[in-house]
């Protein structure tokens, strides 16, 4: 609103400067005024497109007008993020589990059942009891005192759900290690020139994508009227009209790793699109085609192979194996999504995950390639 009430009065103040006399002799002797910022130009007007009204064409046709068009987006239900469980992070080493409530406030050492595996281990709880101002807890272990235990809120970010296949790539800010966690923009792409804004974008944070220039090896995105980001501050969406070429698909879920997104199509219509966090080496998740081969709603996943990266993580939800052990699973652990950080498995928000599980069926298609050409193609090619 401020910029068009911008544009209003440069061009008030242009034809001011303008006497009316020339006006009306620059009509008669066949020169044209310029046209008014309000009007959108057509061959038909008898004005000149110059000044204010030459920056809207240009915007225009660039998709941007004023007010934004908005994305043909729908907010996911947000009870798809809600648990039957409470997440506890263990802070102990080898910290005990006993049989029951009475062991467990009693620190009966001889009734331990186990001591949980050194590494990032998270266990589900489902009771609670505090005994002398102490919390203790049931989990899917067994009794746990709360002195080994952090209980963690599960983050509730979401994707979006799409009315329709939107014209414009789109994209989610990423800018978690930005000062102040936000995404400063700029009057122009590149960092030859101090120009920003002083406008800050969130993280996570939709965007639109209206232009793209590349400046030395790194593309800018054109996200609002002379603002300009660059690439690797968004995770982007580049919406397909129909399958990834060579394909006959109409229906197909796409795991973009280098942009680290998901979109989901039915019936060649882009429906549904988050962020993802994928593998990272040496455990990477490979770029090929896949069918989801399984799906559970709640699963325990290990990793005990390597002492030093071992972990074990109890009631993971809305789990979907496409690539033997790789899955779709929900990742109540990760507040950061839009970064490669799993073990090879695709995590995702609760809400996303569950969203996911409920849209895809056993054989659904997987298609998963990173743009760069970076990813190995397999184990053997790393």
């Amino acid at each position: 609103m401020r910029r068009r009430l911008l544009i209003a009065i440069i061009s008030g103040l242009f034809l001011a400067l303008i006497p009316s006399t020339a006006l009306a002799e620059g009509i008669e002797d066949g020169s044209i005024p310029l046209c008014p910022p309000d009007i959108f130009y057509d061959s038909t007007q008898d004005c000149m497109p110059l000044g204010p009204t030459a920056y809207l064409l240009d915007m225009a046709e660039k998709g941007i007008t004023f007010p934004e068009t908005p994305l043909p987006i729908q907010n996911p239900d947000p009870s798809l993020s809600e648990l039957e469980f409470i997440y506890a992070y263990v802070v102990s080493d080898r910290a005990p589990v006993f049989r029951t409530f009475n062991d467990v406030i009693n620190n009966n050492k001889k009734n331990i059942v186990r001591r949980i595996t050194p590494g990032f281990n998270y266990v589900s709880i489902s009771q609670t009891e505090i005994s002398h101002g102490k919390y203790y807890y049931y989990t899917d272990v067994g009794w746990m005192s709360g002195s080994d235990l952090e209980i963690t809120s599960v983050p509730i970010f979401q994707g979006v759900e799409f009315t329709e296949t939107p014209r414009l790539d789109f994209g989610w800010i990423l800018s978690m290690f930005s000062a102040g966690g936000k995404a400063e923009t700029k009057l122009t792409p590149g960092y030859d020139i101090d120009d920003y804004t002083g406008r800050y974008l969130d993280h996570q944070q939709l965007v639109q994508i209206y232009d793209v220039q590349t400046v030395g090896k790194w593309d800018w995105y054109l996200i609002g009227p002379d603002e300009w980001v660059i690439q690797t501050a968004v995770a982007k969406i580049s919406p397909r009209s129909g399958p990834p070429e060579g394909m006959t698909w109409n229906r197909w879920i796409e795991v973009n790793l280098y942009e680290q997104t998901i979109a989901v199509y039915e019936s060649g219509e882009l429906v549904f699109a988050t962020l993802i966090a994928s593998g990272v080496g040496p455990y990477y998740t490979y770029p090929g085609i896949y069918t989801i081969e399984e799906k559970e709603d709640l699963t325990r996943m290990r990793w005990l192979t390597d002492p030093d990266d071992a972990y074990n993580l109890e009631s993971v939800p809305w789990t979907m194996y496409f690539d033997e052990s790789r899955a779709f699973h929900g990742a109540y652990w990760r507040a950061n999504l839009g970064y490669p950080q799993s073990h090879g498995c695709v995590n995702m928000s609760v809400g996303d995950s569950h969203w996911l599980f409920d849209w895809a069926s056993v054989g659904d298609r997987v298609y998963v390639y990173d743009p760069s050409g970076k990813t190995p193609l397999s184990e053997s090619d790393r």
